[in-house]
């Protein structure tokens, strides 16, 4: 191993990497991922899909999740920085409804590892932000869900600078919240 170090957080499954930057004056080289070195680390899965997107300030999108066909996610920003969080949504986890968010930036490098069965949403920083991420499994339109982002229950603290305006799609600022959740998928 040694291409990347893997940091646990709070709430299990949750990983937070960093991977090995080889820099000189022609500019740097990195391993985003390496199926052996995620292994060695205890994050066994198999990614079948890529996706990108590019984001203004402002822009909040989630707390998205996959209802019948969940995810693991690999995430990470190309270019600017945002506020990642996941919120643990596990039947039986002594951490369900709790939370965990990193900074993701092109400066710092790291990705932010998602288990299935978590709900995850960002919030854009810089004035432009690219994000890219793995998946295991395809993307199933019809069985999408979301948890409002700014739930009391949950509590998420995002860090929204004095006068940002937060820009969302409809659907973002309709969720409900973790107790509608509970009542609707793990009552």
């Amino acid at each position: 191993m040694g291409k990347i170090t893997v940091t646990t957080c709070e709430i299990d499954g949750l990983y937070e990497i960093t991977p090995t930057v080889f820099e000189d004056a022609r500019g740097y080289f990195m391993e985003t991922y390496n199926y052996q070195d995620f292994k060695e680390a205890g994050i066994d899965v198999q990614f079948v899909q890529d996706n990108q997107s590019a984001s203004q300030k402002g822009v909040l999108r989630g707390l998205h999740f996959q209802i019948h066909y969940p995810q693991d996610k690999l995430v990470r920003v190309i270019r600017g920085e945002v506020y990642d969080v996941a919120v643990d949504l596990r039947k039986g986890s002594k951490t369900y409804g709790k939370w965990h968010g990193v900074y993701l930036s092109e400066e710092n490098k790291k990705q932010f590892f998602i288990p299935k069965d978590f709900a995850h949403g960002f919030l854009v920083l810089s004035d432009y932000a690219e994000f890219a991420y793995k998946c295991t499994d395809f993307y199933h339109p019809n069985d999408e869900g979301g948890l409002l982002y700014s739930d009391p229950e949950i509590g998420i603290a995002w860090p929204i600078p004095d006068g940002m305006e937060l820009l969302m799609a409809e659907k973002d600022k309709q969720w409900g919240g973790i107790r509608a959740f509970t009542q609707t998928y793990r009552g």
